[in-house]
């Protein structure tokens, strides 16, 4: 496979972390600046993203043969230089239609968390700027590399600034649980996850070496691997660092202290982005990697997934810190991306895609609003709020919007994307489909019962603003642009979801197409890279 060195690759990555450095420098100089700095690096971030979109060719792949091997990869564009040679060890970066969307995504949340941090982060700003930035770097990393020793070093390298963010700029929450510790058990689950990920990573290259007598932890030459017995243990390690992190019931139990106890652009990062990792992963590496494995444990992860979507809906009523309600609806509507990826079905992973940009942008927004909200009444408890429909002129009827989305309503991109799933996984999985769509009326009861708490009921707005001190204020210029851009993305992935379905086919055919291969198909695939190896 011979394709140019495309240096846009690198520089998607190096983009944050330089000005993330320079936000840092700066701080000393004025606190306005390292606002800018990160605000311009996020945005010719997302302008890159524009111009591969616009240039890149996603729509074909680069052989027709159907088995999965390093031959047939639908990459698009690809940077590769040497590292570590005598380990096997490539700083080797390559994109197809599903890391395209998943960086334009982080590179647009990222522009809306720097924006909707403008106002809140007060104390250490550049400081600030270098955790969200050099975090948003290590997820590009994690969607570009393809080298799986180099996308565990950026697996890793965007925990540590996340763990400051909550650290450093978080808020204590109720019943004494303060901001360091959400942030040390959000460390402690990823950091224990990552250390079962690279055991699987360390085996799956060993017996590989033990094979071929080829050193490498390139995903080209690892693709098609007879593992054997090996392939279910290997399998699972790879999961258990995934679904920690999507997350999987029961190891959810990291995400609503850190979610409620994050800054708003730290929540922002978490829900619309961090969690899109795990989901990029399982369909980058475990799928293809392990197709017999990955079959075989399919009806487990998808009876976890299903457990999870009413769990974490039945946990969101128990609510009544807004933030934390909408953390356990991330939960929940993770358990639709479960069922999406171990189905395999074209179709639901063409829903999955919609699905994750879309949950994106609906939580990012949600998240933000709660901050708002945060910063006008200085409270997150929805049974002290009530009767902002006729206080506020923008901020009731969007927040109205956004739980409409989450919950799914026709015409914002939730909605094709769950549609989507469930249509694709009903002929493999009937009675799980079934049980999904019954959840969405318990979606629909969780966001009823915010919209309620919040804007109608006893008008107790007044009171709360008069109590802190405050001014009874609508949303800004700025705080209504950030969420006026993520509604418009909402309306366009309901009503013109075409464009994201045709940049991720190709890509979603060929994982599709790597699931779906037989034992025998990956053994011969085995038997001829030997071959070509000896």
């Amino acid at each position: 496979m011979i394709m140019e060195q495309n240096w846009v690759l690198p520089t998607l990555i190096a983009i944050p972390f330089v000005a993330g450095l320079l936000c840092w420098l700066v701080e000393k100089i004025s606190d306005r600046l390292p606002r800018w700095i990160a605000l311009l690096g996020m945005m010719a971030t997302f302008a890159l993203t524009i111009l591969l979109w616009q240039q890149g060719d996603f729509g074909t792949l680069l052989a027709s043969n159907a088995v999965a091997t390093g031959e047939n990869l639908p990459w698009a564009a690809q940077f590769v230089l040497p590292w570590i040679p005598s380990f096997g060890i490539q700083f080797y970066l390559a994109m197809d239609g599903l890391s395209l969307l998943m960086i334009a995504l982080t590179a647009f949340l990222g522009i809306m968390a720097v924006g909707c941090s403008w106002g809140e982060i007060q104390r250490r700003v550049g400081f600030f700027h270098l955790n969200l930035l050099w975090s948003l770097g290590g997820v590009i990393g994690v969607f570009l590399a393809v080298d799986l020793f180099l996308f565990f070093f950026f697996w890793e390298m965007m925990l540590l600034p996340i763990y400051f963010l909550i650290a450093l700029w978080g808020h204590n929450a109720t019943a004494g649980k303060t901001k360091e510790y959400a942030a040390t058990k959000f460390f402690i689950y990823t950091q224990a996850s990552g250390l079962v990920m690279l055991i699987g990573i360390l085996l799956l290259v060993v017996i590989n070496f033990s094979q071929t007598g080829v050193l490498t932890f390139d995903y080209n030459q690892l693709l098609g691997r007879n593992l054997g017995a090996w392939e279910y243990i290997i399998m699972l390690c790879f999961f258990i660092g995934f679904a920690v992190k999507l997350p999987v019931f029961p190891l959810h139990g990291w995400l609503p202290d850190a979610h409620a106890q994050a800054p708003t652009a730290g929540s922002v990062d978490l829900a619309g982005i961090l969690i899109k990792t795990a989901a990029f992963g399982l369909l980058r590496f475990v799928l293809p990697l392990f197709p017999n494995a990955s079959e075989a444990f399919a009806p487990i992860a998808i009876a976890l997934g299903l457990f999870g979507v009413f769990y974490g809906a039945f946990l969101a009523f128990a609510q009544t810190d807004i933030k934390r309600l909408l953390a356990y609806t991330s939960v929940s509507h993770m358990g639709f991306v479960v069922l999406a990826i171990y189905d395999g079905s074209i179709i639901s992973l063409q829903g999955l895609m919609v699905q994750m940009v879309a949950h994106g942008l609906s939580s990012a927004a949600l998240f933000i609003m709660a901050g708002q909200l945060y910063e006008r009444l200085h409270t997150r408890d929805m049974t002290l709020m009530g009767g902002m429909w006729g206080q506020f002129r923008y901020i009731a009827p969007l927040l109205m919007f956004f739980s409409a989305a989450l919950l799914g309503i026709p015409g914002t991109g939730n909605f094709i994307g769950e549609f989507l799933i469930l249509l694709g996984a009903f002929a493999n999985y009937p009675i799980a489909v079934i049980l999904a769509t019954a959840s969405l009326v318990l979606a629909g009861l969780y966001a009823l019962i915010m919209v309620y708490q919040a804007l109608f009921g006893n008008n107790t707005t007044l009171s709360l603003v008069e109590k802190n001190r405050g001014k009874l204020k609508d949303l800004g210029k700025r705080e209504l642009a950030l969420l006026l851009s993520l509604a418009i993305g909402l309306v366009w992935l309901g009503l013109y979801p075409q464009p994201v379905l045709n940049k991720s086919e190709t890509a979603m055919q060929w994982i599709a197409k790597a699931y779906q291969q037989d034992g025998t198909t990956a053994q011969t695939t085995q038997i001829q890279q030997t071959t070509q190896g000896e």
